[in-house]
């Protein structure tokens, strides 16, 4: 697909000036552990090849001036010590979160002129939000010289987006930055770590757009926030400091006896059931991984599609149906990514069958949608690097 190149926007909007400079963050597909990275358990997302873009300039004040491809329109505002949010909704407060970010760690310094591009589908569940914020923490880091690590990274980007409104985890900033090419990354917490995990040579994936918009910025917040404090309030019912004590030791059989004897709130129960059995089986994903065990894996994401539409509610009808059209398609397994309530589908196949499985969901739901659009709704996942392992900041996308 064609995107704008991020320098010529950046001289077309602000003008010309020195050499731009690049940095880059890609989206990431959770492949399975989703709603739980909140509760500090451990998620297996990969990057993908479809990245924001980010050229720029430093200046010599401390204002921050962006515009984004798109029809997003240029964001003006000063960089202080004591940023506060803009108008809610607004894609301004990503830069915002980025530079309060930076200002809670460093030091407030130099704005920056900037030009954003992507090739990330927004609202798709597939971390485009994250990615923002990402690429433009390390471009303002870039144009006061700093050369941050991983881990002094995660120690502001996570609540950095909660400045956005959204109580997420660690998940898609760790999953932007420190993915490896051609592995999934098994990312745990408290304390953090990650390992890269190889996925098979003639395994495939697919991220299959629902045509069905969920903005986390927008009133799905709520529901996504709400979903988060359930599992928490169940966790202190039960009298656990954490999830890995509460699962520690006990079966799937055990967990659900547990949860039937002790929560009543009924949303309570399904959130500690969901956050228990989607721990236990990324742990079963992982070995299905390391084994080449493909039936296994497909079988463990399309139970995890089930537990988070009928315990945590967060499908919806067009996911469940991309899901079944993926099946009936050939796939081995699928299940909804992201956040939930639209969005998009991760669908997984062998290589061997990645054609037919394609050309089956346009045949079985894409056809008859005037909306689709094949570049940017149904994607070939090939894992690619995070933007602290990218040679260059313009990788190529796929496809």
């Amino acid at each position: 697909m064609t995107i704008p190149d991020p320098s010529t926007l950046l001289e077309e909007s602000f003008g010309a000036g020195a050499r731009a400079m690049l940095t880059a963050a890609p989206g990431r597909v959770n492949l399975i552990g989703e709603h739980i990275d909140y509760h500090n358990l451990a998620v297996l997302p990969m990057a993908l090849r479809r990245t924001i873009r980010v050229a720029f300039r430093a200046r010599a004040d401390g204002r921050i001036r962006a515009v984004s491809s798109g029809g997003y329109g240029v964001r003006e505002f000063a960089w202080t010590g004591d940023i506060t949010p803009a108008q809610a909704g607004d894609w301004e407060n990503y830069l915002r979160a980025a530079a309060r970010a930076v200002s809670r760690k460093w030091a407030v310094g130099r704005g920056v002129d900037a030009a954003i591009v992507s090739d990330l589908p927004p609202a798709a569940g597939l971390s485009s939000s994250s990615a923002l914020i990402v690429a433009f923490t390390l471009c303002l880091l870039r144009a006061n010289g700093y050369a941050p690590t991983f881990e002094e990274l995660m120690e502001v980007l996570p609540e950095g987006e909660q400045f956005v409104g959204t109580r997420g985890g660690g998940m898609d900033h760790a999953a932007s930055l420190e993915s490896r090419e051609g592995c999934a990354l098994l990312i745990e917490f408290d304390p953090l770590a990650v390992r890269a995990v190889p996925v098979p040579a003639d395994w495939a994936f697919l991220v299959a757009h629902s045509l069905t918009v969920a903005e986390k910025s927008g009133a799905v917040r709520q529901q996504y926030n709400a979903r988060r404090t359930a599992g928490a309030t169940a966790l202190s019912r039960l009298g656990f400091e954490s999830y890995r004590e509460g699962i520690a030791g006990r079966s799937a059989t055990e967990i659900e006896e547990l949860a039937g004897r002790a929560l009543g709130d009924a949303d309570e129960r399904a959130g500690f059931l969901h956050v228990a059995g989607e721990a236990l089986r990324v742990r079963a994903a992982v070995d299905a991984m390391e084994r080449g065990d493909a039936e296994a894996f497909g079988r463990l994401l399309l139970a995890s599609h089930a537990s988070l539409r009928d315990l945590l509610r967060v499908s919806c009808a067009a996911l469940d149906r991309l899901v079944e059209a993926a099946m009936e398609s050939g796939a081995l397994g699928a299940r909804l990514t992201g956040a939930g309530f639209g969005g998009c589908a991760v669908v997984f196949c062998r290589s061997s069958d990645l054609a037919s499985v394609r050309a089956g969901l346009v045949q079985r739901y894409y056809a008859e949608s005037a909306q689709f659009n094949a570049e940017m709704h149904l994607i070939h996942a090939i894992p690619g690097p995070g933007a602290l392992h990218m040679k260059d900041a313009n990788p190529a996308p796929d496809s």
